[in-house]
Parts: C-alpha cells; structure tokens; sequence
C-alpha cells in the first residue's frame, strides 16, 4: 500500500445498475487493470486509488459523492446521457471515455478521447461510393434523441460531401415499428436507434431490396443476433476491434491487454473496455507532460498531445472534438464481424450490393 501523498486518486462515474449497467462494469473491470498493472505515472506518485460511483439513477448525485474523494482524475460514465450529466454538474475536469455524443465537445472541461456519434455511419458511405461511383439514393432512418441526431446529422453530411443523395427521417422514441413500415425504398439504408427499436426495424426492413444496409448495432456482436442469417451482409460501425489495433507508442499492445483482460474478467474486452482503459493511458500520460496533477495543467497537456494507444490515435481539435480516433466499419459475412473500412486495415472486401 502507497502513503496517500503517493498515490493518484482516480475516481469513476459510471453505470452500475440500470439499462447501462454491462457497459459500465467492463469500464470498472479495465480502468482496475489500468490502476494495477499499467499506469506509468510520474513522480513522487507511485500508485493509484481507484474510487466507483454508480451513475444511475442520479449522475448528478454520483458526481458529488466522487468528489468528496478529492479525485486527481475523475473519468465520466458509459452512455451520452449520463457523460452530459456528469459535465453539467462539475468543472472538474472529465476523462470522457463512454459519451460519444458531440455536445461533449462545448465543455472545455470534458477530454473525448474515443470517436464521436457523428461519424459511425462516415465510414461505410465512403466505402459504397467507393465500390459504386454512380450517385445513390439513400435514406437516413433515426431515432429523434440527441444520439440520433447526432449520428444521422454526420451522416447526411458525408453524403453531402461525398455526392450521395440522402433523405433523413426521424422518429419518435417507441414507434420503431410505426417507423419502419413508412420508410420508403432507396439503394442505400443507414439507420441509427437503440439497439431493441434496431433489432425491431431490421426485421421490417430487411426483406426489402436495399443495396446495402448499415445499423449502429450492427458493429457489435450481440445487438443484432437474433435476426440470424438476415443480419448477414449489414455493415456497422465499431469503435474498436483488436484485429485492427494499431502499434502504440503509448503502453501496452492490444495483444497484453486481451489477455490482461481476459484475465480478470473472463472474456475478451469489448469495445467500452477498451476505451476506458485506454482513458486511463491517455490520463496518466497528461500528469507525466503536465508535471503536476492540477486541472488546468492536465488539459493543456492533452490539448497538445498527439500519441498512439491500443485504442488508436489521439488527437484533440481547436475545440476539443476527437479528432485522432477513427470508427471502423465492418460487415457481417459468414456469420462473423469482418472490417470492411478503411482500406489500410480491412481484412475483407465488402460484399456490395449486399443481396
């Protein structure tokens, strides 16, 4: 046990009960590797003191309960909902690890560090004009919440720039099936909701002819399973996937962290795990840079650092977006997540069109 003026205390707000609950515990479960067995900290720290606080159902109260520890660094929660809750209620500065939604970018006290909403479904319009230069008529399907927004704004966006004709179309919360059945046809379909109003709408929407589909929850393993064989083909966005870890120059490689994890945990780490840990990385390394563990000091080292974690490249813009970090895209084929884009790390070409 280090004396306490040796040791960076760290406190995690997250869910640990609730609808989020999975996706926060694997958060707890990576930044306790971090902590014990991958934290390079600078003098005079010589270990870390890793505080949870569950975020659900009140972040707000989470937040004043992790402070009471008077943390040296305090990393924010899985979900946008709950990482806009814990930036409105502190100044202190956050090491966004789960909030993928873009308002984080207006808290100069918030640190993004994975790939923001906006650019999930970037990937795979740019890999379909790739394969198909002819302009393509396209339908940008969404739930109307700040996620959804955020998701199909990015994507109506690419396709802006990108030549492709899209038509947005929102829904209210709970009429995804209502939504479904008055979506009208187009080449291309990209859809971004919760996982359970996804799962509803495929089901719809699957039997039609599109040329290619993408789903959010199509780029993890479990959203969409229960659609079987008609999930093959469907293209999705992921944040992380080892076989496309690049080399860091930042702590350990994907390979000691898979198995780092598997560990403790008794699976592989999915991709909220990675990012936490890889928030861990990225904290640590700023109190090195900043040479003291002071807010103002931490920020203005991470502003300027450029580096390569297991996670990826990361770099902050002007304004505090991540700009470092790129969304992978991968396609169901043969039963089995297979990267598709970007061309430098797609293990597969993508079957197009996808019927």
């Amino acid at each position: 046990m280090t004396a306490a003026s040796d040791t960076v205390r760290a406190a995690l707000v997250t869910p640990l009960s609730g609808p989020l609950a999975g996706f926060g515990r694997v958060g707890v479960h990576a930044l306790e590797l971090w902590a014990r067995s991958a934290a390079e900290l600078p003098r005079p720290f010589r270990g870390v003191e890793l505080t949870v606080h569950d975020s659900s159902p009140d972040a707000a109260a989470a937040v004043r309960a992790a402070l009471t520890t008077r943390p040296h660094l305090l990393f924010g929660p899985y979900g946008g909902g709950p990482a806009l809750a814990v930036a409105r209620n502190t100044d202190r500065l956050v090491w966004n690890h789960g909030g993928a939604t873009g308002k984080l970018a207006g808290y100069p006290h918030v640190v993004n560090v994975l790939a923001p909403a906006s650019s999930y479904h970037v990937g795979a319009l740019e890999l379909l004009v790739r394969r198909d230069p002819r302009p393509a008529a396209g339908t940008v399907l969404y739930v109307d919440t700040g996620f959804g927004r955020d998701v199909a704004e990015g994507a109506a966006d690419a396709a802006a720039r990108l030549g492709v004709a899209v038509r947005r179309l929102g829904f209210p919360r709970d009429t995804a099936a209502e939504a479904a059945a008055s979506v009208p046809d187009a080449d291309v379909l990209l859809v971004a909701a919760g996982f359970a109003d996804e799962l509803t709408m495929a089901r719809e929407l699957l039997s039609r002819p599109w040329r290619a589909a993408a789903f959010v929850g199509a780029g993890e393993e479990a959203p969409l399973a229960e659609l079987g064989e008609a999930r093959e083909g469907l293209l999705g966005p992921a944040q992380w996937m080892p076989a496309a870890a690049p080399e860091p120059d930042e702590g350990p490689d994907a390979a000691w962290f898979v198995r780092a994890y598997q560990e403790i945990a008794g699976g592989p780490p999915p991709y909220p795990a990675t990012q936490a840990f890889a928030a861990g990385l990225l904290a640590a390394r700023c109190l090195r840079d900043a040479g003291e563990a002071d807010d103002d000091a931490l920020r203005r080292a991470a502003r300027s650092l450029s580096c390569t974690t297991l996670y990826g490249r990361f770099r902050l813009d002007d304004e505090g977006r991540q700009v470092g970090h790129r969304v992978l895209t991968v396609q169901w084929q043969a039963g089995h997540r297979r990267i598709v884009w970007p061309p430098g790390v797609a293990e597969v070409t993508a079957i197009y069109p996808r019927t």
